[in-house]
């Protein structure tokens, strides 16, 4: 069994408990389950993954520190930001408006960076980012890294073109 207590079977992933990671376990399939074993006794049983690629996984089967990491959910994590200030709450929204588990690391991150820094500085951070129009945790801890939070920037105009003698409105073109 792999250290991230998953077998792979099928080109699918299904989850067996921590305290036999490393270690080795017996698979039986079925059309419809997995059933793993070790010692000849029935450590889990997991209905069959429906497409390739697909991981079936059992929270209890988890090591009791990445339990923890993902009980702090989207709710969690968008009131830890929102204590950090407005922008901070703005960035990780954003970041957790789709695929929320695999984006549940980087807004752990950008709170995370509060502890390194201080709230002040992340919230400045996140605020720069936002008005570049890059909400990322990377873009967060570069600005924090560089101290470019910490340097008075002139904002960015909302739209570049607005000014430009060669711009007309798009009805002009239908006329």
């Amino acid at each position: 069994m792999h250290p991230d207590c998953h077998v792979k079977f099928d080109n699918s992933l299904y989850s067996a408990p921590y305290e036999l990671a490393r270690q080795q376990v017996w698979l039986k399939s079925t059309d419809t389950t997995v059933s793993l074993y070790h010692d000849h006794r029935l450590i889990a049983m997991h209905a069959r993954a429906k497409r390739k690629g697909m991981r079936v996984t059992v929270a209890d089967h988890m090591p009791p520190n990445v339990q923890a990491f993902f009980r702090k959910d989207r709710i969690w994590l968008i009131d830890s930001a929102r204590s950090i200030g407005p922008s901070c709450e703005q960035l990780v929204s954003a970041l957790l408006i789709d695929k929320v588990v695999e984006r549940l690391r980087a807004a752990q991150g950008v709170i995370g960076l509060a502890k390194q820094f201080n709230a002040i500085r992340v919230e400045a951070a996140c605020a720069l980012a936002l008005l570049h129009h890059s909400g990322q945790y990377k873009t967060v801890k570069g600005i924090l890294n560089t101290g470019a939070d910490l340097k008075k920037e002139t904002p960015v105009q909302e739209s570049v073109y607005s000014s430009a003698r060669f711009v007309r409105p798009a009805s002009s073109l239908f006329q």
